[in-house]
């Protein structure tokens, strides 16, 4: 019986090895098994306003909410590679897992759109990252540069496009 138990204790020692304790419990996915969302806020005039998930097999999924040409859900295959290497540059951006954080910018620029990047494990665990548009220095420049690549590399830039619409306010 107690050599038993010993193999069970041993079995649970390993598993535990495989498992990441996170603020939202514990977690058997890593960074690269996250599914990534980008919101892209609005601005003081008619910036686009949607979120684009990519998921680590690489579906995306596109919402288009306001002044986009699409309004709406669409979904498309990007590959596997593609969701690799945007986690890949993503992060040295990410913060902790479990936490949320505003991105360094040496001054805000008060009326342009923000970012909202948002890694979620498959437990449902979100690790999440702001930043201002156009951001003149600090890290906050280059991620806000980084993410304004975004609808080209993804294939999004004609879903994504600024539109605008007859009665739609803008902001």
């Amino acid at each position: 019986m107690l050599k038993r138990w010993g193999m069970v204790a041993a079995a649970g020692g390993v598993l535990a090895g495989c498992t990441t304790v996170t603020a939202d419990g514990p977690s058997t996915s890593s960074p690269a098994a996250e599914t990534v969302t980008v919101a892209v806020g609005p601005c003081f005039g008619f910036c686009p306003v949607y979120q684009v998930s990519v998921a680590p097999d690489g579906m995306l999924r596109f919402v288009g909410e306001r002044h986009t040409t699409v309004i709406g859900e669409r979904t498309k295959t990007i590959g596997a590679a593609a969701s690799q290497a945007l986690i890949r540059d993503l992060a040295p951006y990410r913060p902790a897992t479990g936490s949320e954080t505003q991105v360094a910018c040496t001054a805000t620029v008060s009326d342009t759109s923000s970012y909202t990047v948002t890694w979620e494990s498959r437990n449902g665990g979100k690790t999440v990252a702001t930043v201002q548009d156009h951001c003149p220095g600090g890290p906050g420049q280059s991620l806000g540069a980084l993410l304004r690549t975004l609808p080209t590399r993804l294939g999004v830039a004609d879903w994504a496009k600024q539109v605008t619409r007859p009665g739609v306010s803008r902001g």
